[in-house]
């Protein structure tokens, strides 16, 4: 079985990351360049074109250094693409990088001791944003965007949800975005639903189009046992995975899934509803229990234990027959791989089928952030806006013609040695010249990104798919000082909370009959209040 890193390249970037601690700016041992408002002498940057600066220009930028580029031969400040793009540009940056484990705490002490001229891809939450925004470390976007960044300026325009999902409370925006293409729905799904065709067969089934026709499938399988005991009908790295798939036949999580247990009211359009306390989140709960409750999911799921599932898939390949996770032949090879295929969505027991597990095209809000100690943000606002055009994005994602990739038939492949044996490319390979693996930057898009989620299996599961997607999907709601209060106290107890009684409520540990009890206490530990602040940033976001 081979199992390939490119799995995990969205997974790793949808990681909740914590808050950082908020607090004044020491800055001490900070360079002193006399330009704390974030202005600067914009002489040395030309409008257009390369370069974009006359005089070499040197930039030290704190950078995330993802897990599956961290080792050997992989040294940001010598390395093809950012080598290429200084020669174009003649601005040279320094990378300071930083591993995953360890970055919330480094991160941390940069900002109240020395901070850098930029950050890249530093995990930044929103109320981080405007905490360090407001305070002045992070500077205003607005207008260098406007002046200096029209690739990302004419995304805007054409795609207003971007604008939404990158713009505060206080009208600013501090940061430059990550992007998915819109068109390129197979990385919104991520991880996704497959079934085994061979143990449909077994069974005489066909394809399951309802959430009780899975659940008779797995019933069956689980009778027929095709891995002896060894057979777990369903298998998975985390039950969140299996219920945020199912929440479409189930009726909640309508707007997509980055607002934990948020959506919109389907009963009162323009009113936002935490529907962990839903009934259609009760009916779905019921469900999982029952699936829990007769063995048909893997009884260690409520881990998250990535490393005994996709260790049971590597001992025996049929083991499972349902899973939501990647692409099976990635994930099994091709011999295994091949006997899988792909599902949509189920219809549930009052009519539902939507699929709700899609993220929204502002992949990472905190791509590019410049702090106040930057010598020339109009040229460093120029550097990430290449990433944003179609040349951008084959710079970061494909290299250099003729030393990472080739044209052939109007396509562009990577050369032969950063391809494996299926043709696919080989990340290791890979990595020793570009760093998009597990680092997505400016825009993604099918044309240039040859990942897992471009495989043939993967887009056809998309094109299946897309026909129960809604309509409209939010991003991240942005809040203000007040509302991120309350968010940090009773919301985050508040989601622990629903967490916590999910996993009781599923493994039978808690009656579902005291599920009214449930409710009672999440409002008692200030839910309304929660709902308060989503109803608000909800209002602002759709006037932005």
């Amino acid at each position: 079985m081979k199992f390939k890193k490119t799995l995990f390249l969205i997974m790793t970037l949808l990681l909740v990351v914590v808050l950082a601690a908020c607090g004044g700016n020491n800055n001490a041992g900070g360079k002193d360049n006399g330009n704390n408002d974030g202005g600067s002498d914009d002489s040395n940057v030309n409008t257009d074109g390369f370069p974009i600066v006359d005089e070499e220009l040197d930039l030290d930028f704190f950078a995330k250094h993802p897990v599956q580029q961290s080792g050997a031969g992989n040294d940001w400040n010598d390395i093809l693409i950012w080598n290429e793009y200084k020669d174009e540009t003649n601005v040279n940056i320094k990378w300071d990088l930083i591993e995953e484990e360890g970055l919330e705490d480094r991160r941390n002490l940069s900002l109240h001791d020395k901070l850098p001229d930029a950050y890249f891809q530093a995990d930044f939450s929103m109320s981080d944003l405007i905490t360090y925004g407001e305070q002045g470390l992070f500077i205003e976007l607005n207008d260098l965007i406007e002046e200096h960044a029209p690739n990302l300026s004419a995304l805007m325009d054409e795609e207003p949800g971007i604008r939404k999902g990158i713009t505060f409370p206080n009208g600013k925006i501090y940061s430059l975005p990550a992007i998915v293409d819109p068109d390129f729905l197979s990385v919104r799904l991520a991880a996704r639903p497959w079934i085994n065709e061979e143990h449909l067969e077994l069974v005489g089934m066909d394809m399951p189009e309802t959430t009780d026709e899975f659940y008779e499938f797995l019933k069956a399988i689980k009778e027929e046992a095709p891995a002896g005991e060894n057979t777990i009908p369903y298998g998975g790295t985390a039950i969140a995975e299996l219920e945020q798939w199912l929440s479409g036949s189930f009726g909640v999580m309508n707007r997509g899934q980055v607002n934990t247990n948020f959506d919109e009211d389907p009963d009162n359009p323009g009113d936002v509803r935490f529907y962990a306390a839903s009934e259609g989140y009760k009916e779905m709960l019921e469900y999982l229990h029952k699936l829990y409750s007769e063995g048909l999911i893997d009884q260690q799921i409520l881990d998250n234990d990535w490393g005994h599932f996709t260790g049971l898939a590597g001992e025996e390949s049929e083991a499972f027959s349902a899973y939501v996770f990647y692409e099976p032949v990635d994930f099994f090879g091709e011999e295994v791989g091949s006997k899988w295929t792909h599902m949509t969505a189920l219809e549930g027991p009052n009519g539902d089928r939507n699929y709700n597990k899609v993220g929204p095209i502002v992949w990472d809000v905190s791509n590019l952030v410049i702090t106040s100690e930057n010598p020339n943000p109009e040229a460093t606002v120029r550097w990430m806006d290449h990433f944003y055009s179609e040349e951008g994005q084959q710079l970061y994602y494909m290299g250099v013609e003729g030393e990472t990739f080739e044209e052939e038939d109007g396509e562009e492949k990577y050369v032969a040695d950063l391809t494996n044996e299926n043709g696919g490319p080989d990340e290791e390979a890979i990595m020793q010249h570009l760093t998009w693996v597990g680092a997505i930057n400016g825009v993604l898009a099918e044309d240039y990104f040859h990942g897992g989620e471009s495989n043939a299996a993967s887009v056809a599961a998309s094109d299946d798919i897309e026909a129960y997607v809604p309509d409209t999907i939010w991003d991240r709601f942005t809040f203000d000082e007040e509302e991120n209060e309350i968010l940090s106290n009773q919301g985050t107890e508040i989601n622990q909370y629903v967490e916590e009684m999910r996993d009781k409520f599923i493994a039978g540990q808690e009656s579902l009959d005291n599920f009214d009890n449930y409710v009672e206490t999440l409002e008692k530990m200030g839910l309304q209040e929660v709902i308060d602040a989503y109803q608000a940033a909800f209002d602002r976001y759709q006037e932005n």
